[in-house]
């Protein structure tokens, strides 16, 4: 399985969420490491430099990421939040978040994995108040859990992403299609 932080889906959140890929059926852990929780904090964009973490900051991070995961469903499926949920997100995105600085390069934000969670934490409290509710779609691909934003023409789009999902399956669908036409043009 590809160990690469893959950011598709529209919003931090969302992808933040996504980290535990395929949950109906492999389901797929990228969190396996502080340092693997570490790297999609970076790669993110979420912060520039970010202390060393240890195995909590990852239960911790996994903790939120499901209860985020839950709200982002009961969001989309238009049901009630789920309270566990709601408590265990609200309580992260109390704690104190990412704090950007600036300096003579720009503008440079160091943090603690705690600090990155609770940032996370509080962007989803954004996003799920906030005005792409609407635009909430879960990938077309039965095997990928990503939920994404929508802001295509027409809310047409089916995956989460085309080099993730969308080319994958196309390509599954036209193999079908050819196997079925062979088996159609062999029994006549």
């Amino acid at each position: 399985m590809n160990l690469d932080h893959v950011f598709v889906c529209g919003n931090p959140a969302l992808d933040f969420a996504a980290t535990l890929r395929a949950r109906r059926s492999t389901r797929f852990e990228m969190f396996v490491t502080p340092d693997r929780l570490n790297a999609w904090y970076l790669e993110s964009g979420l912060v520039d430099t970010i202390t060393p973490g240890n195995e909590d900051d990852v239960r911790a991070a996994v903790t939120v990421r499901e209860a985020a995961y839950r709200l982002i469903t009961d969001r989309r499926l238009g049901e009630e939040f789920d309270r566990e949920a709601l408590a265990v997100l609200n309580g992260a995105a109390r704690e104190l978040p990412v704090t950007p600085q600036l300096t003579p390069a720009g503008r440079h934000t160091d943090a603690t994995p705690a600090q990155a969670l609770a940032t996370v934490a509080r962007q989803t409290v954004e996003l799920l108040s906030g005005p792409d509710v609407p635009l909430l779609k879960e990938c077309g691909n039965p095997e990928c859990t990503r939920v994404y934003i929508d802001r295509s023409r027409g809310m047409r789009r089916q995956w989460c992403g085309m080099e993730s999902c969308g080319n994958k399956y196309k390509a599954a669908a036209y193999r079908a299609r050819k196997k079925t036409a062979a088996a159609a043009d062999a029994a006549s």
